[in-house]
């Protein structure tokens, strides 16, 4: 039998679904409305929100627990390329710069909203060219997020989707004592 430990908690899955639900939301309704400006108002709050969990939240919900540099990305991909790459607890090395980029690209496509309301930049047509660009961007990395987490479900034997409900994982055989407490 497996042995659980809690890793994602609750405030992380609160914050990744309600951005995940506030993005969906904003593309199905793209008209400009006041919903819309709302919701990317509110995307911005819950990446704010984010950003200081992510310096003194729970150990996986920390940024020094999933930010790793190039070498550490480089040597994540090619083991996983060759079949020898280990699961992690927390976030791969690979979706660490996927959660970056993530964060950043809802960043750009909030603060491009926002501009083209202020009287400045009211009617720019390259900031609403921007922002496209920068949403439909967004799209498309959530896609990738969506299809690398099905990938490495299948490939780990883990089901990553569900993890993000419950924020059980299985343990690491290897894992320090103080991850391997079970609920």
């Amino acid at each position: 039998m497996d042995v659980f430990v809690k890793v994602w908690d609750p405030l992380v899955r609160v914050l990744h679904w309600s951005l995940a639900s506030v993005v969906l939301a904003n593309f199905v309704n793209e008209g400009g409305d006041p919903l819309h400006n709302w919701l990317g108002y509110a995307a911005l709050l819950l990446i704010g929100m984010r950003l200081v969990w992510g310096f003194i939240g729970t150990p996986h919900a920390r940024f020094s627990d999933w930010v790793r540099g190039p070498r550490a990305v480089a040597q994540y991909l090619r083991a996983r390329r060759s079949g020898r790459s280990h699961r992690q607890l927390g976030h791969n090395p690979a979706a660490g710069v996927m959660m970056l980029v993530l964060l950043i690209g809802v960043i750009l496509v909030s603060i491009s909203g926002w501009l083209q309301t202020t009287d400045r930049f009211f009617g720019a047509a390259w900031l609403e060219t921007l922002h496209e660009v920068c949403a439909y961007a967004v799209l498309t990395l959530v896609g990738i997020h969506v299809l690398a987490a099905i990938s490495e479900s299948i490939h780990y034997r883990e089901n990553l989707v569900a993890s993000m409900l419950h924020g059980r994982k299985r343990r690491l055989d290897s894992a320090p004592a103080q991850q391997q407490l079970t609920e």
